[in-house]
């Protein structure tokens, strides 16, 4: 069973560099084939395992043009205070990501 849930507070983040950075709240399990996929709206799918997916609600207008710039993502999963885990995934572009969630 897959469990897809709404990702209310994260922060993306980019360095100088344009590599970019995803902070969520840990999840339960590790990454398994992990992707990144959006569209170039307001929202983005992480596609953590078979059991675990999060939307990313309300990109900012000014995060969206680096989102689609970039062939991988830098995901942290923090506790608290404390980075539980940290991974690279890749970004794959769609046409429409609301097409695929339907």
């Amino acid at each position: 069973m897959s469990k897809t849930g709404q990702e209310g507070k994260y922060n993306i983040l980019q360095n100088e560099a344009g590599e970019i950075l995803v902070i969520i709240d840990q999840r339960r399990g590790g990454p398994e084939n992990p992707r990144f996929v959006y569209d170039g709206g307001e929202r983005a799918l992480l596609y953590r395992s078979r059991e675990s997916a999060v939307f990313l609600n309300s990109i900012a207008v000014g995060a969206r043009g680096p989102l689609k710039s970039v062939d991988e993502i830098s995901v942290a999963e923090v506790d608290g205070d404390e980075v539980a885990r940290e991974y690279v995934v890749p970004v794959r572009i769609v046409k429409s990501l609301s097409a695929l969630t339907q």
